[in-house]
């Protein structure tokens, strides 16, 4: 089911403002930006993870050290899935965190 291009942009900015509250609860001197239609997030290891928009295809591309990743809503899962494997975002999310900056957290 294709999502509106208002309800989009209401569901990645609400996906942009839980990734932030997320971070803020780790200990680790990281640092995240956004602006733009993208969340920019640098670790200490020197390592960044980018967060964006893409309004035409109404989808939300994770871009990390494992490669770049596109997430479609799935309204049932009430998550963004990865169009290529089926993935929910936020355990996908952890996993890259973990696997690229050695971060351990919960995201629910």
């Amino acid at each position: 089911m294709v999502i509106s291009e208002n309800e989009f942009g209401e569901r990645v900015d609400a996906t942009f403002e839980a990734v932030e509250l997320a971070l803020d609860e780790i200990d680790s001197d990281l640092d995240y930006e956004a602006g733009g239609g993208v969340l920019t997030v640098d670790f200490e290891n020197g390592t960044t993870m980018v967060f964006s928009r893409q309004p035409p295809v109404r989808q939300l591309w994770l871009a990390a050290r494992s490669g770049g990743f596109h997430f479609e809503y799935d309204h049932e899962a009430d998550d963004w899935r990865n169009t290529r494997d089926g993935q929910l975002f936020r355990p996908f999310v952890v996993e890259q965190m973990r696997t690229q900056a050695g971060l351990e957290f919960e995201w629910l």
